[in-house]
């Protein structure tokens, strides 16, 4: 991650003095190309920081710098410290380090205050390994591809600049954008399957930008829901809603009225209710699933 890595930069100076591009992109196992960005992001940062060239040239630190704490103040140092462990508790172990150095530096005791735990990551090595391997694609600006399945389950290549990893819902997402479809669109990561870091760079570095330029439509798509849910769904009623949409009717049953967005999600969505949900409204989801439904029933009386 890059705000690790440039730390641990600052550190590897003060020890060595000085070291060339290509020492530090071997550390770090990224690209010289991704060492000198970091330079600049140190330099514009107002970090004393400099590259020469020629037998005996590197990058190096002016001699009289030191990384002063009383830069900052007590509030600033447990910011500091609050959001690299905030990185830390979701998958960024190589945080640690920097946090056990910084928490030396400002004399302070590690404060163990959030532990995050997304059992399916946490559960499978190779859902780990996919999470790790997409953050380093966002975070050094290459270009992925991979085969996806659709909602419908159709499959396809996908060749797309990642922008952003997203956890809604239960499941984690990727926001990019897609170079087949020249606009940006979400990707369930469960449905990505043979994903490859490529050797291109990004041309978009941003979310925002893109969501005026090339917003994802069926993202945009919203539809009103009206839903009655019996007493036994009231788990799910607290779970899956916010308190402002829901109505506790005197027979102990929900209405939820709630916006969400269009797809052949909702339909998969709401059968997972089973018999304790009623679509109330619009009347175009409610005949759908009236149609879905004697599908079902059909295909059982056929085997009778």
């Amino acid at each position: 991650m890059q705000i690790s890595r440039l730390f641990q930069i600052i550190y590897i100076l003060l020890e060595k003095k000085s070291i060339t591009a290509g020492e530090l992109a071997e550390h770090f196992e990224v690209s010289a190309r991704t060492i000198y960005r970091d330079i600049d992001a140190l330099s514009q940062a107002g970090i004393p920081i400099y590259a020469s060239q020629g037998k005996g040239g590197g990058i190096s630190l002016l001699d009289n710098f030191v990384l002063d704490k009383s830069l900052l103040s007590e509030k600033e140092q447990d910011k500091i410290l609050l959001a690299l462990q905030s990185l830390s508790a979701v998958q960024y172990p190589e945080l640690d380090d920097v946090l056990s150095k910084l928490n030396s530096l400002f004399k302070k005791s590690n404060m163990n205050w959030i532990e995050v735990d997304f059992s399916n990551w946490g559960n499978d090595k190779n859902q780990k390994e996919v999470f790790s391997l997409l953050k380093d694609a966002i975070l050094e600006h290459l270009v992925i591809i991979f085969f996806y399945f659709n909602i419908s389950g159709e499959k396809s290549h996908r060749k797309v600049e990642p922008l952003k990893l997203l956890f809604r819902d239960k499941a984690w997402y990727l926001q990019g954008y897609c170079l087949q479809k020249m606009a940006l669109r979400t990707f369930k990561i469960s449905r990505m399957s043979d994903i490859h870091i490529t050797e291109e760079s990004c041309m978009h570095q941003s979310s925002q930008e893109l969501m005026t330029k090339s917003p994802d439509k069926a993202c945009n798509r919203q539809v009103k829901l009206t839903l009655k849910i019996s007493p036994e769904g009231a788990y799910r009623v607290y779970d899956d809603f916010e308190e402002e949409n829901i109505i506790r009717n005197k027979d102990d049953s929900y209405t939820v009225i709630v916006s969400m967005p269009d797809g052949e999600w909702i339909y998969n969505y709401l059968f997972s209710f089973g018999t304790m949900l009623e679509v109330i409204e619009p009347q175009s989801v409610r005949k759908e699933i009236s149609i879905r439904l004697d599908t079902m029933v059909n295909k059982y009386h056929s085997q009778t």
